[in-house]
């Protein structure tokens, strides 16, 4: 495998519940109202901020213009009162009654970002929701530098808050939230890594070396198939788009055998996406390196399974390949069989991503699972219809909904998208069993999952979740999110595995 630094995981997270002497930065929740903003939560932290000392500290924030708006920083010198600490970062929640789960990871994230160099943060969020506390800090704080020199890493005030200890009323208090928030995190950022290392290092054999060092870690079951075992097993899908590259294909198969119930998760494993021959424009191309994400998502979910210990049976089918213009690449015009038999004639080599999820959607159902989740940067089409933040998702009506329902209750935004009967027509061929695109521009998101569709078995419980725009953020940051890789839709995915597991 390519020699690559590793990345910190993230800031040391603990719970307390007194502030230790040397604590840098003291985070608290500020909420906005008619009266003017209030320091959050009130009905904790007595000793640790008594009325008088609350009372100081808002005339504080109070005189440099706080207004408590949501996300807005306002930093001040520690009142006296608070032994040890240099200063206070009050950061805004917004509305007192709109406060949720997903507000307090932004503005937790905010936090974060602005904390920079700093070696011990103190919290008291953790008395709205220890958690996404929890969460919003160590993702806002992520950093992704292992291939900066010397000379441009992170200077000592630019590193990343090292430990942050969340004030906690007694020592029980949220030890599991706290812990299974900061599984997830490190799940997603184990998924924000894949995505944000460059293609020169992150190649189809390569990644899938890298998933199965992971998956073999955790004790999981690991199958990798090579270009050699994918021509032998009939997979035409992942070799056709893979053919032009001089980096061959793979398929790699994780398994966590938790329990009786069965999910299969699918993910696209394009490593680099030029278009093929339909090549893309060159303006902003440097993104396709995002175009892994869904396998991504997947790959980190089913390491999440298993350290969670969920008992549920979760297998990762992640196929993986580059999509490259050369003089063995597939044409427009060709048609290849993918996995299970149906032929597919190719009109635009750059609707790839259908073709290597339809080989690996066939080959998870052979195991028979009780629902099916694939997950993609599919189409650009998806970002015209829902922008860059907000998932589309299709499938079976029942199981899309409660994904999309769960989706938005952990706020990566999920929106449940139709696929109307009268655009399937438009996926027929004159020569083969299906054509890979629709002969015009009109509901293309909805058309590739139509396309799916007809892989997925009947009676299987399946959502298709287009991530195009939201696992790739290419503005600035925000919230928790920074530039590059997001993680979208790891929390989802594990939610919906909970889940399950309660039925």
């Amino acid at each position: 495998m390519t020699a690559v630094a590793d990345r910190s995981l993230g800031p040391e997270l603990a719970r307390t519940q007194t502030i230790a002497a040397d604590t840098d930065v003291l985070v608290v929740g500020l909420t906005s109202s008619e009266n003017g903003p209030a320091i959050v939560p009130e009905d904790l932290f007595g000793d640790v901020l008594p009325a008088d000392l609350r009372a100081e500290l808002l005339d504080q924030l109070g005189a440099v213009g706080a207004k408590g708006k949501a996300e807005e920083l306002t930093r001040v010198p520690a009142p006296a009162g608070l032994d040890g600490v240099t200063s206070v970062l009050a950061v805004g929640l917004g509305a007192a009654d709109k406060i949720d789960a997903e507000q307090i990871r932004r503005s937790a994230g905010v936090a974060a970002r602005t904390l920079s160099g700093t070696e011990l943060v103190a919290t008291t969020l953790s008395g709205l929701d220890i958690g996404a506390a929890a969460e919003g800090f160590y993702l806002g704080a992520y950093t992704f530098t292992p291939f900066k020199s010397d000379k441009s890493a992170p200077k000592p005030d630019e590193r990343p808050v090292a430990r942050v200890e969340f004030l906690v009323p007694e020592a029980e208090f949220g030890e599991e939230e706290l812990f299974r928030a900061e599984l997830i995190a490190e799940a997603i950022a184990t998924a924000r890594d894949f995505v944000n290392t460059p293609p020169s290092h992150l190649y189809p054999a390569e990644f899938a070396a890298r998933a199965q060092e992971l998956a073999e870690a955790a004790g999981l079951e690991v199958e990798v198939l090579d270009e050699t075992a994918l021509d032998a097993g009939g997979y035409g899908g992942v070799l056709g788009v893979g053919k032009g590259s001089s980096r061959p294909p793979r398929l790699v198969r994780i398994t966590y055998a938790g329990g009786p119930k069965k999910v299969a998760l699918v993910g696209k494993g394009i490593t680099f996406d030029t278009g093929g021959i339909s090549i893309k424009p060159a303006q902003n191309m440097e993104n396709m390196t995002s175009d892994m994400a869904g396998a991504a998502a997947v790959v980190a979910t089913a390491l999440l399974a298993a350290r969670l210990s969920l008992p549920v049976t979760v297998t990762a089918t992640v196929p993986m390949a580059e999509n490259m213009p050369s003089s063995t690449a597939q044409r427009p015009g060709d048609v290849l069989t993918q996995y299970g038999g149906t032929t597919v004639e190719v009109i635009n080599t750059d609707a790839e991503g259908r073709l290597i999820l339809a080989d690996a959607i066939v080959r998870a159902s052979e195991d028979e699972p009780d629902y099916l989740i694939d997950v993609a940067t599919l189409t650009g089409a998806q970002m015209v219809a829902l922008g860059t933040r907000t998932p589309g998702i299709m499938g079976t009506e029942e199981f899309r909904d409660r994904v999309a329902e769960i989706s938005r209750a952990n706020g990566e935004n999920g929106w449940a998208m139709p696929l109307p009967a009268e655009l399937r027509a438009d996926l027929n061929s004159k020569i083969a069993d299906l054509a890979n695109v629709a002969p015009h521009r009109w509901g293309g998101m909805l058309s590739a999952g139509l396309f799916l569709k007809e892989f997925v078995p009947e009676g299987v419980q399946w959502a298709h979740l287009d991530v195009a725009g939201p696992a790739y953020n290419t503005g600035g940051p925000f919230g928790y999110i920074g530039k590059g890789g997001t993680g979208v839709p790891v929390r989802t995915l594990i939610a919906v595995i909970e889940d399950i597991a309660g039925e």
